[in-house]
């Protein structure tokens, strides 16, 4: 999943949020340093992850990718499903997004000082170009797509893969208002963060 399906599972406080992004900027950081309501919004970052990974809908979607594309069928995934949370909002939420997305990058920026640099650089970068509001305009995922093709450190044939979110947008639609319902009811019952006893 992506920046917003994670801030969705946040709790709505700074380290919950700080935390449930945390799973993205984790590498090499010594998790042993982190508070426990970061460490938790941290292990629920990764179990949602997990369950989206093996989650046999998810599968499925991923096989509608070309031969080229499949190895990053779960990114293109994980940007897309925030596009279609974006757009199936209202059904998920009785909150706005406009202001889920106040409240959110409110918590985020006082929270600037508990990330590590290369996150707080990113966070920065989506806060001040609204990258996550842009995912509602299809043309906009695609090239948010492309810019992470360009950061694959080895030749790909990953860029140019709006073109097969446009093919089987209809099929990657459904399969997410299939999936979704299942991860909210997944996170319900095992969020590391409303079980204090995990």
């Amino acid at each position: 999943m992506n920046y917003l399906a994670h801030l969705y599972f946040a709790q709505a406080n700074i380290p919950s949020r700080v935390g449930n992004l945390l799973g993205d900027f984790a590498r090499g950081l010594d998790t042993e340093v982190l508070t426990d309501e970061i460490h938790r919004g941290l292990r629920n970052h990764r179990a949602i992850d997990h369950y989206t990974d093996s989650h046999s809908d998810v599968r499925l979607l991923k096989a509608l990718f070309s031969p080229q594309r499949r190895r990053f069928s779960g990114i293109v995934l994980d940007v897309v499903f925030d596009h279609f949370l974006i757009r199936h909002w209202h059904k998920f939420s009785d909150q706005s997004l406009d202001h889920f997305l106040e409240s959110a990058y409110s918590d985020l920026e006082q929270g600037y000082p508990l990330m590590p640099a290369h996150m707080q650089r990113v966070v920065k970068r989506m806060i001040e170009s609204d990258w996550i509001r842009s995912y509602r305009n299809l043309e906009q995922v695609g090239f948010a797509l492309d810019r992470i093709a360009e950061r694959i450190r080895f030749q790909n044939r990953f860029g140019g893969a709006i073109v097969e979110v446009e093919r089987h947008y209809s099929a990657l639609d459904g399969g997410f208002l299939t999936f979704f319902p299942d991860l909210i009811e997944f996170t319900s019952e095992n969020n590391p963060e409303t079980q204090r006893d995990l």
